[in-house]
């Protein structure tokens, strides 16, 4: 028995024949850089980027949805988002925990397209690794989808509504979108495309951390006067997990180690750089210096907007997207934001709607102008999908992108609101007027830094007001 080999090792039940180990491999490498994404990279972002009175609730927002994602993923959600049909819109509700589940081939039942007379079109989806695999790999995007949301919110949200808001969310707002746009719902039975997420991740998040932050209230007067990043160069640190995590946040999702992943992630960064660049040259333009904060704000609309057609564009258009969502976004965050009365009555904490929202409308439109032929035939099951650029049947595509975003805006103001009407019926929404001005010691009893004591009663910042100039500063200059 010393020369008997491992049964790990061999070729029977633990490696069947339908696995691929190489895609396998890539699939939970990809899983792992997308929840890196948010732990520890949105924890240290959020932490680092709010007002040192707020560094550890912003921090542990993010690191209890992390947390609570993960069982409602496994005990009803993923299949809520990829398992069997219950409505054009929703999937059956039911466990992801059984071994005879999670150890066969992954299935995507509802994926399956027919032609209207009912005869097969293409067949469902069925990666090559287990279901195991793509449970993982999908609760990592349902985790940062709720944690983007969470940065509308920081600084004032009562931190036990927000342990009720985040399973009520993903169970009624999330899945509802992941399945109609990714699991075989009606907007994917249509044709409506969405790569990686423009639309099920960020523009979800950005509209519902909008309607959140009406129903929830703003900061208080202080905080929305003077909002001032408590180390930017952790700041930095947050922003690069989350750059370098996007490799598999779009790789990940052709659900194979193919060239179409390869493509994917060389988009990713062509359209995130060129973002960036944009944004800054907007910042040195019209203020006279660069913006750190803006820099990584440009960074992150880059990246959302590459995100619906990731794998389906060519390099050039890539870099068409990166210049319009360095600069559409910035215009509405800088500019319009201030003009228009209803966005300066919500407080949107990060400006979540501005750089997930926008940005990620804006790559799902491009997408419908954009998407290259031969790409898509790479990645999508319904034939002959093209953008409208390419001619021909392309030029309905467009349309339905627009449609497709028009539902989950409508679907996210809807159900968001009716969530948080329901926990105030029972919890504050708000963090109490008094515990708004000491902040991390008064929710938490604990502080990020033991420099000052606690609180902002003894924050530097206020130690010498006679020179503060009144002009807003820190994250509030770019909202």
């Amino acid at each position: 028995m010393a020369g008997a080999v491992p049964v790990a090792y061999q070729t029977t039940a633990v490696s069947p024949e339908w696995l691929n180990k190489g895609d396998n491999a890539w699939q939970m490498t990809s899983a792992t850089l997308v929840g890196l994404q948010s732990m520890p990279g949105l924890v240290i972002l959020y932490g680092s980027i709010v007002k040192k009175k707020w560094a550890i609730n912003s921090a542990f927002m993010a690191l209890y949805a992390f947390a609570a994602v993960w069982i409602c993923w496994v005990v009803w959600a993923y299949n809520m988002s990829f398992g069997d049909r219950l409505l054009p819109f929703w999937g059956k509700a039911r466990p992801a925990l059984g071994q005879s589940f999670l150890v066969a081939q992954s299935e995507l039942t509802a994926t399956a397209v027919h032609y209207r007379n009912g005869s097969l079109e293409a067949n469902m989806l069925k990666p090559l690794y287990p279901a195991a695999t793509m449970v993982y790999f999908q609760c990592m995007f349902a985790s940062i989808t709720v944690i983007i949301l969470a940065g509308s919110l920081l600084g004032r949200m009562n931190i036990k509504a927000w342990m009720a808001f985040v399973p009520l969310w993903i169970t009624f707002s999330y899945t509802v979108c992941a399945f109609s746009l990714w699991g075989g719902g009606f907007l994917f039975q249509w044709g409506v495309i969405d790569y990686s997420g423009g639309y099920v991740i960020h523009l979800s998040s950005g509209i519902a951390g909008l309607t959140a932050a009406y129903w929830v209230g703003p900061r208080s007067a202080s905080d929305r006067e003077r909002f001032p990043p408590n180390n930017i160069l952790l700041v930095l640190a947050g922003a690069g997990l989350l750059w370098l995590g996007w490799t598999g946040f779009n790789g990940g999702d052709p659900y194979s180690a193919n060239i179409d992943s390869s493509m994917a992630v060389l988009n990713t960064h062509i359209c995130a750089s060129t973002s960036l660049l944009m944004w800054t040259i907007l910042d040195v333009f019209f203020f006279g210096k660069p913006s750190v904060i803006g820099a990584v704000q440009g960074m992150i609309t880059g990246l959302v907007c590459i995100t619906p057609g990731a794998g389906l564009v060519q390099g050039w258009a890539a870099i068409v997207m990166g210049i319009l969502s360095g600069s559409i976004p910035w215009y509405t965050m800088m500019v319009l934001h201030k003009k228009w009365s209803l966005m300066q009555r919500i407080d949107d904490t990060l400006g979540v709607f501005h750089t997930h929202a926008v940005a990620g409308f804006l790559g799902g439109a491009t997408t419908g102008l954009f998407a290259e032929p031969i790409l898509c035939s790479l990645f999508l099951s319904i034939p002959d999908s093209k953008g409208a650029f390419y001619g021909g049947v392309g030029r309905s595509q467009f349309g339905k992108q627009i449609v497709g975003a028009l539902f989950v805006v409508g679907w996210n103001i809807v159900v968001t609101s009716i969530i948080c009407v329901l926990i105030s019926l029972i919890l504050p929404l708000r963090i109490a007027d008094q515990q708004l001005l000491i902040g991390d010691d008064a929710v938490h009893g604990e502080e990020a830094y033991a420099i000052w004591a606690e609180g902002e009663l003894n924050d530097i910042t206020h130690h010498n007001e006679s020179t503060h100039s009144g002009v807003s500063v820190g994250v509030t200059q770019n909202v």
